[in-house]
């Protein structure tokens, strides 16, 4: 079986803002093209456009409904690895084939050491693990190693290809181990919370909880303010009736 590396200060990891993800699957869609062609290729997909399609996929999105009635609400929740700190799935793969980086927590997999026995997705409680039936190996989230220490790319593109394409800004990235992070300042300012820590195994990635739909009720409910004319009177009547009328 496979040990674990001596933890280190650094965690990099992802933030995810389930208040104000829309669902559009543009982090999926971004996270397949990317990996496509980097190091964690070929991402295959078997009959994509068939009545039964299947293929890998890091990043998925799942929809819930939430509540009922006035209080009910659609929550979109993105599922990807979350790069454990004592990540099971490295814990029991017989090769060495999983394994967690020392220098900033990554949970990686070496294919040519992969021999396919599916282990480490019987042990990940998170469903992170994505087996390639055509290649007879096991692939997951790699938080985008090959695009995050590209010094070839604007540093402000440094950062996983699902963080980048996000209309919404509900996915943001960093060290979630250095406690001044902007991450683990959003985390604490938003109460975000990891996944399932009772399992144990202490993910680093973190989600910050839906807003109550009440104070975005109460704000939609509120009276508008009445607008003041604001035409001086030298403007003419026109003005001044355009000005009613917006008013």
């Amino acid at each position: 079986m496979t040990s674990l590396p001596t933890p280190t200060a650094k965690k990099l990891g992802l933030v995810i803002d389930l208040d104000t993800c829309v669902g559009c699957h543009a982090c999926a869609i971004n996270c397949k093209q990317w990996n496509s062609g980097g190091v964690a290729a070929p991402m295959t997909d078997i009959e994509p456009y068939g009545a039964d399609p299947s293929g890998v996929w890091f990043n998925r999105i799942h929809a819930f409904e939430v509540g009922e009635g006035d209080t009910g609400r659609t929550v979109h929740f993105p599922r990807s690895c979350l790069h454990c700190e004592t990540p099971a799935c490295v814990t029991v793969c017989p090769t060495g084939a999983s394994y967690k980086r020392a220098e900033d927590g990554i949970v990686l997999v070496d294919e040519s050491k992969c021999i396919g026995c599916k282990l480490c997705s019987w042990a990940c409680p998170y469903g992170a693990r994505e087996y390639d039936i055509t290649e007879g190996v096991m692939k997951k989230c790699t938080l985008c190693v090959d695009r995050i220490y590209n010094e070839n790319l604007p540093e402000a593109e440094r950062v996983p290809a699902c963080v980048s394409t996000c209309p919404a800004s509900a996915r943001h990235f960093g060290d979630l181990g250095d406690p001044g992070s902007k991450v683990s300042q959003l985390v604490a300012d938003r109460g975000g919370y990891a996944l399932m820590p009772e399992q144990g195994y202490a993910p680093v990635n973190r989600y910050l909880p839906p807003r109550q739909k009440s104070s975005c009720d109460s704000a939609a409910k509120a009276a508008p303010v009445a607008l003041a004319p604001t035409a001086p009177d030298s403007a003419g009547k026109f003005l001044q009736w355009i000005d009613r009328l917006l008013a």
